[in-house]
């Protein structure tokens, strides 16, 4: 009797861990309590394999999908597969006269292959079942009841096929039952073809590079343009957005160009922000800081000035607040300060006393003469109040690198200097050094430069340094600005929020 079961459609359920199969009832085995499946899917998956075999012990529900027509059970199986493909083809059980029941088939619609037909359409196949197959189907039920009670369960890989086509099956409908009984749900929605099985994972990253965003934006403004949708205010335009440091009310155009002076200049500089910041001559600078000591900007001012934004842009290369904190007084920088005795020393003096107050180890370099200028001896005084040290011989000069090495060696007018013996030997164990040098308003002449400096600090407005001055930054000195305009400079200050700015050659 197990042999009519051959055909049927079963679905095996065998727990968490194995999952569900279904399949055709390919062979029925009494004496090893096995069931073998052709086609199988697993889990709703087309298996691999053309046939699975499963052991009784570990058969937790068996369930019966569909039943084949009596007598040849193989031949409605292929007739179903047919009626898969083609719509109009069918296997339908009837009664015959002698209570058997016997296989009609349904005429072909056309014999062209067509698409597999919806589910509202298979609905309509229906399938009787004669008395004798009511009776072959509770034997079939306590069968795979003592089936499933018996010991033992091995599942059985045959041979490796991913050519082999699934058969979509129709769900039958049971005549006398409201509504019939439906497919099982995982047939419905697994159970189409799987021509291939894709080896390689999807690409998403390549595929979403094929995806022109710009365009289809482009493409969907041009459609609300033309529409008139935006016209209309409707909710798909967004309100355009706007940075912290973005001005919302912008009313007039950025005029880039702020700073004109009376002759062409020489070089040309910008900063960050697109500032364009022309360079003057030696001789402009020279008057226009004569007009402002002239309205009250004194000297003292002027090298008070200096020194603050020269020791604020020393200390950020020294490292800032990750050099210069409490947890860090074993790693105190040093600084050597090498000055000459004119007013670019008396500057470089006044950044030195800033520096020390700051808890960075000065070494003021400054050679002894006769006599000083007013500007370095009131300098001097200050700097003594301090930590600092000063020496006047280069062998007093450390002989291991330092930080920082701050050059105010050089002057625009007193050129006899860089002949003197001490002025040599200076420039001599500065460049054996090997500290980064921050030179303080260097000459323009880079003949006259014995040092090359890795950033330059121009006070003002720049002078038309050279390569060998580096990377050159501007400070504000405290000019008003009428007093430029009064040596025939049209000034706009560049500075912003800071006193000192990085410039960029153009």
């Amino acid at each position: 009797m197990a042999t009519d079961w051959l055909g049927s459609i079963v679905s095996i359920n065998c727990g968490e861990s194995l999952g569900v199969y279904q399949g055709r009832v390919s062979a029925v085995d009494q004496v090893s309590q096995t069931i073998s499946l052709t086609r199988p899917f697993h889990n709703g998956v087309k298996c691999l394999v053309p046939e699975v075999t499963f052991r009784a012990g570990d058969i937790t529900e068996l369930k019966i999908l569909e039943i084949p027509g009596p007598g040849d059970s193989r031949q409605c199986g292929d007739s179903q597969q047919m009626d898969t493909a083609m719509p109009g083809v069918g296997c339908q059980v009837g009664p015959s006269q002698n209570g058997t029941g016997k296989l009609l088939k349904k005429p072909m619609a056309s014999s062209a292959p067509q698409n597999i037909p919806r589910r509202t359409d298979l609905k309509s196949q229906d399938i009787v079942i004669s008395p004798q197959q009511q009776c072959s189907k509770s034997y079939m039920d306590r069968h795979m009841e003592t089936l499933s009670q018996s010991k033992g369960f091995r599942r059985r890989h045959n041979s490796w096929s991913s050519s082999s086509r699934h058969p979509n099956q129709v769900t039958p409908k049971k005549s006398g039952l409201k509504n019939g009984q439906m497919k099982s749900k995982d047939d419905e929605c697994f159970g189409d073809d799987i021509d291939e099985i894709p080896d390689t994972d999807f690409d998403f990253e390549g595929n979403l590079a094929l995806f022109d965003k710009a365009a289809v934006f482009e493409e969907i403004e041009t459609y609300e343009r033309r529409s008139g949708t935006r016209s209309r205010g409707t909710p798909s335009e967004k309100p355009a957005r706007y940075r912290h440091d973005e001005n919302i009310l912008e009313s007039e155009p950025i005029v880039y160009r702020r700073i004109v002076v009376p002759q062409n200049p020489n070089k040309e500089f910008c900063t960050d922000s697109g500032l364009v910041v022309p360079s003057v001559s030696y001789e402009l600078h020279k008057k226009l800081l004569a007009v402002a000591e002239k309205h009250g900007l004194t000297l003292e001012r002027r090298l008070e000035m200096t020194g603050v934004c020269a020791s604020q842009m020393a200390l950020s290369l020294l490292g800032g607040p990750n050099r210069l904190n409490p947890k860090n007084v074993h790693q105190r920088p040093t600084v050597a300060l090498l000055c000459g005795p004119h007013v670019k020393g008396a500057q470089g003096i006044s950044c030195g006393r800033h520096l020390s107050n700051h808890d960075v180890h000065v070494i003021l370099f400054l050679p002894n003469f006769v006599k000083m200028l007013e500007s370095i001896t009131n300098e001097l005084n200050l700097f003594s109040k301090t930590q600092g040290q000063q020496v006047s011989s280069v062998k007093d000069l450390p002989d291991t690198p330092v930080d920082l090495v701050i050059n105010c060696l050089d002057c625009h007018e007193n050129a006899f200097l860089r002949d003197q013996p001490w002025y040599k030997a200076v420039v001599d164990w500065a460049n054996q050094n090997r500290a980064p040098v921050l030179s303080i308003d260097p000459p323009i002449s880079e003949m006259e430069l014995g040092i090359d400096a890795k950033w330059s600090l121009a006070l003002g407005l720049p002078l038309p340094l050279g390569e060998r001055a580096g990377r050159v930054y501007l400070c504000d000195i405290g000019i008003p600005q009428k007093v430029f305009q009064e040596v025939g400079i049209n000034y706009h200050s560049p500075f912003g929020c800071k006193f000192v700015i990085p410039l960029h050659s153009t």
